[in-house]
């Protein structure tokens, strides 16, 4: 394992892996910009999974973004491996100098024996065998506490090979692109919504651990419609999550404004970039949501707000501050899918911190 800086002025090309969820493939957006900042000549690509790519697509410092399809593993072993075997092609054909794992996802191991880049870097993984260690150049150190931003943690990787980020590089990119942008436009207009005078409220989560109850999402909903603001859905096109949205829907009345189920992810970014304040749980709406710029209230339970919080916006995070146990990190408590710190936090405390964005940022 090396102990030098790379020399940037030699890189030609990089490759960026970050096989994760949504959020933290757009938390790793920055390794990105801070690439090209200090290798300008070089070409910077990404390898997510097909489902993640959104997250990057557009991203002024990506070159080519490579994709797995999750799908691969249920496709007969033929069909699997062929697309293995193209893949590998594809990546092999870039020539890259510098591979930047993120993660410790087996795969990055395996990618630096075999595209064999000059440089690789990972994160030092707690635990592993020799062969992590030795298919890589450098290894990031990893802090003794869990307390830092993934932002940073990603940051850390760069950090290791001599990249130090200045503060304009740590902002997060997300494009959504003319065709979302214009969609988001012609629907809101539809619905006679005014940009910059709506509240967007993203109340799921695809981990229902992470989740609120509907009875606080609507209390806060209806007291900031009751302030004069209009209230507008969001939902991924799911059946649990369509199911919360029209529980809510119930309480409140008359119904707020919906898109529950019909944007896609590059639009509901357009839709954030939109609004005047988000409000919702840990999830990749709500980093979507600070990406685009938009003040953002986070309601915390489990999961850690010091690794997770809404990144480079105003924000509030409102947690109970009656449990010691959180953040525990369980599905939750006891693995029961309910988080106790999440289903006995009042409505009270989030319209405050609603409120307070909302006046510091009129």
């Amino acid at each position: 394992m090396s102990e030098d800086a790379v020399p940037l002025k030699e890189l030609r090309r990089a490759l960026v892996i970050k096989l994760r969820h949504h959020g933290d493939v757009l938390l790793a957006s920055p390794v990105l910009s801070v690439l090209k900042t200090h290798a300008p000549q070089a070409e910077i690509d990404a390898l997510v999974y097909a489902d993640t790519a959104a997250m990057l697509a557009g991203h002024p410092a990506l070159a080519q973004l490579h994709v797995i399809d999750r799908e691969w593993k249920s496709r007969a072993p033929w069909v699997r491996a062929r697309a293995e075997l193209a893949l590998l092609a594809a990546l092999r054909a870039r020539g890259y100098d510098l591979l930047v794992h993120l993660t410790e996802h087996n795969r990055g191991a395996w990618l630096a024996r075999l595209l064999a880049p000059r440089w690789a870097v990972a994160p030092a993984a707690r635990g592993r065998l020799r062969v992590w260690r030795r298919s890589f150049t450098h290894l990031a150190a990893l802090p003794l506490a869990g307390g830092r931003h993934v932002v940073e943690s990603d940051l850390d990787v760069l950090r290791r090979i001599g990249i130090q980020p200045g503060p304009q590089d740590r902002r997060l990119v997300l494009v959504p692109g003319d065709a979302a942008d214009r969609r988001v436009e012609t629907l809101m207009a539809e619905r006679g919504i005014e940009a910059r005078r709506f509240i967007h409220f993203h109340p799921a989560s695809r981990w229902r651990f992470k989740c609120w109850t509907v009875e606080g999402m609507a209390a806060v909903a209806a007291a900031l419609r009751t302030d004069g603001w209009q209230i507008v859905l969001t939902a991924a096109p799911e059946a649990a999550e369509h199911r919360m949205i029209g529980a809510i829907q119930d309480r409140l009345g008359s119904p707020a404004a919906s898109f529950a189920g019909e944007l896609s992810l590059k639009e509901l970014a357009a839709l954030s970039a939109r609004a005047r304040l988000f409000v919702g749980v840990d999830s990749a709406p709500m980093h979507i949501a600070a990406a685009m710029g938009t003040p953002v209230v986070a309601i915390f339970g489990p999961s850690g707000e010091k690794n997770w919080a809404p990144w480079g916006v105003p924000h509030r995070v409102v947690a109970s501050d009656r449990h010691g146990c959180r953040p525990c990190g369980i599905d939750g408590c006891g693995g029961g899918k309910l988080s106790d710190c999440l289903v006995s936090l009042e409505a009270g405390r989030v319209i405050a911190a609603a409120r307070e964005l909302l006046a510091t940022a009129a």
